[in-house]
């Protein structure tokens, strides 16, 4: 692979050298004082990015606790939901969980809601808008977990969590929110949007290696937690106690625990509000360049939905979806990776990523290299047009 190879796809994306050389050093217990300080150094960064993603730094949730997990966000996902819905319901079977869906994370919440209770999914096309008052006649007072993504990685839209955390409020329902490519990079508010559990991925906007997940649970969220409900390895109870001394209850990942602790104290260091700032103005430039180029996003906005600020997706032109492998080899060619759609989405739309650390070069070279991709592969876009519209916005 050459050398200045550049992922723009949705995770796994750049991580720096730091974190490479911190994955590198010499391996040591997962039980020693060595691993305890770098799990309290991932804790207290991770801390602070769940509490103060804000664009002022204000912190927006104080009485909780963040857990890292030996696995990617599905299993934090699956945690989430085992753990409270057994406890609130008696042990599955009379629990109700209102997955809302519209898009392929919001389903996999659904799928993984349909092994531990009843399901009353509200659905919405993917791409499209979840309808709030089909939410507000789903959930009543006998949903015991509401889930929901914030940023719908399959689709390039903003699902609005505030309104969902009020409905999910006036009936006491825990809600239970996939924050994996948000968090860390957008604006993510706990308290104020009735969050009981939030969870993201190191591979996303945190920008460490994929391996490890990490979750926010407030005290409200703790409290209702039933790990003898869950299966044996997401034992939320368990790991909780661990935590307390900076462990976790079975064999760690060193180098990705090392990996993620120092991506994360680099966040702290660019400030939570610099980053949120910087993911919205590369976002825009992605979306003012390939409508520069006469494309088409993909995602349906409405009053209560927004384009991502992490990644962008755009539906492919009817000439490229008769042979879009050859659209992506070009791109491959040049060095560059994006992702095409996933499930009944494949060959219809593309997807680049801005999450992480990248720099406005980077930015300029992915818009600039899907615009050639383009031509080559016998496209009428104007590739200058997207380059020139994402400079003025990268200033």
């Amino acid at each position: 692979m050459r050398e200045d190879f550049l992922l723009l796809n949705p995770g796994p994306v750049p991580v720096t050298r730091e974190v490479r050389q911190a994955m590198s050093e010499p391996m040591v217990s997962h039980r020693s004082a060595e691993f305890e300080a770098v799990y309290e150094r991932a804790q207290d960064a991770l801390d602070h990015v769940f509490t103060q993603s804000t664009l002022d730094g204000e912190t927006t949730a104080s009485d909780g606790t963040s857990l890292v997990f030996n696995g990617t966000a599905t299993m934090a996902m699956e945690a989430a939901v085992a753990n409270l819905v057994g406890t609130l319901s008696g042990r599955g079977d009379d629990g109700k969980v209102v997955p809302l869906v519209n898009g392929k994370f919001g389903r996999r919440f659904k799928r993984i809601a349909d092994r531990y209770a009843s399901v009353d999914p509200v659905e919405a096309t993917w791409g499209h808008s979840l309808d709030l008052d089909e939410v507000r006649e789903t959930v009543d007072d006998d949903t015991d977990v509401v889930t929901m993504v914030h940023n719908e990685t399959s689709t390039g839209l903003l699902n609005p969590v505030e309104e969902v955390g009020e409905i999910a409020a006036e009936h006491d329902a825990r809600f239970v929110v996939d924050g994996v490519t948000s968090i860390g990079g957008d604006a993510f508010r706990i308290d104020d949007w009735n969050v009981d559990v939030a969870v993201t991925d190191a591979q996303k906007c945190l920008a460490a290696p994929p391996g490890t997940s990490a979750m926010y649970a407030t005290e409200r969220a703790q409290e209702a937690f039933d790990g003898d409900a869950a299966p044996f390895y997401e034992d939320l109870d368990w790991h909780l106690r661990k935590a307390d001394s900076h462990q976790t209850p079975f064999t760690s990942a060193v180098p990705l625990f090392r990996g993620l602790a120092v991506a994360v104290e680099d966040i702290v260091e660019e400030g939570m509000g610099e980053r949120i700032e910087r993911h919205r103005e590369q976002s825009r430039a992605f979306r003012e360049a390939f409508t520069a180029m006469g494309l088409d996003l993909f995602a349906e906005r409405n009053d209560a939905t927004e384009y991502s600020n992490t990644l962008t997706a755009v539906s492919l032109p009817a000439h490229t979806r008769e042979d879009p492998e050859a659209f992506f080899d070009a791109i491959e060619a040049r060095g560059v990776s994006i992702s095409g759609g996933q499930a009944h989405l494949g060959g219809e739309i593309f997807r680049v990523s801005n999450m992480g650390g990248l720099s406005s070069e980077q930015i300029l070279r992915g818009v600039r290299t899907i615009g050639e991709a383009f031509e080559e592969t016998g496209e009428d876009v104007d590739a200058d047009a997207g380059v020139e519209a994402a400079r003025e916005i990268l200033r």
